[in-house]
């Protein structure tokens, strides 16, 4: 090949990719605005609040941010918004060794700040973060029909099982240990704060009579 040759394919192939860059840079641009839902006032007032209380200190969306809590892209995806509110309020009243400090927010800004991530977690992401995948924790226990609705409502999202699961929620390796009664289960499934007062633990009141027995009867062979 002679030196004008290369010169020419050089040339030609730099304008291609370019032309070619251009294209998809476009095409791009112009569906980045179908990944995100509509903002709304609430949802731009709950940025605001992002912003006013530096959230972006200690959390991260979309991988912008510290590193120091939990990230926040999805969080209403596996949190229930209930849960979230309360523990925005006073995170310590919910998890008493919670690192997260009473930051004196209003429930109007609580409301805004959970419209904001709510808007957050449906955002387009292709599938990022991922979602944890869980080990079975208990042999045997998989077998169960309780087993299979505590995997079925996430339950595991909010707690813990031998080291699986969320720590949004108590520990319940041993909840049958220390509750063996299996009407009490159901009535703490169906309205937490019945019996546990100021429980941020949503109700499961849509769960059918025949699912609550089966939740509650798995739940105190967990010893």
């Amino acid at each position: 090949m002679s030196t004008n040759s290369a010169k020419n394919l050089f040339i030609f192939g730099s304008l291609l990719c370019f032309v070619v860059l251009v294209i998809l840079t476009i095409d791009t641009m112009g569906k980045i605005d179908s990944r995100a839902p509509e903002i709304t006032e609430k949802i731009n007032a709950g940025k605001k609040v992002w912003h006013k209380y530096d959230c972006i200190g200690c959390h991260t969306i979309l991988g912008n941010g510290s590193y120091f809590a939990p990230d926040l892209t999805k969080a209403t995806e596996r949190k229930p918004k209930e849960y979230l509110k309360k523990f925005i309020l006073n995170p310590r009243a919910i998890k008493k060794e919670a690192a997260m400090p009473k930051l004196g927010i209003s429930e109007k800004e609580a409301d805004d700040l959970i419209a904001f991530l709510d808007w957050m977690s449906k955002v387009d992401t292709n599938g990022w973060p991922p979602k944890p995948i869980l080990a079975v924790a208990g042999a045997g226990r998989e077998a169960r029909p309780g087993y299979v609705l505590f995997q079925k409502y996430d339950c595991s999202a909010c707690h813990q099982i031998q080291g699986i699961g969320g720590t949004a929620g108590p520990d319940l390796t041993y909840v049958g240990k220390k509750i063996t009664d299996v009407q009490w289960h159901i009535s703490h499934l169906k309205d937490p704060v019945s019996v546990v007062p100021d429980s941020a633990m949503p109700e499961f009141d849509h769960l059918s009579e025949e699912e609550l027995i089966q939740l509650a009867e798995y739940l105190v062979t967990l010893k």
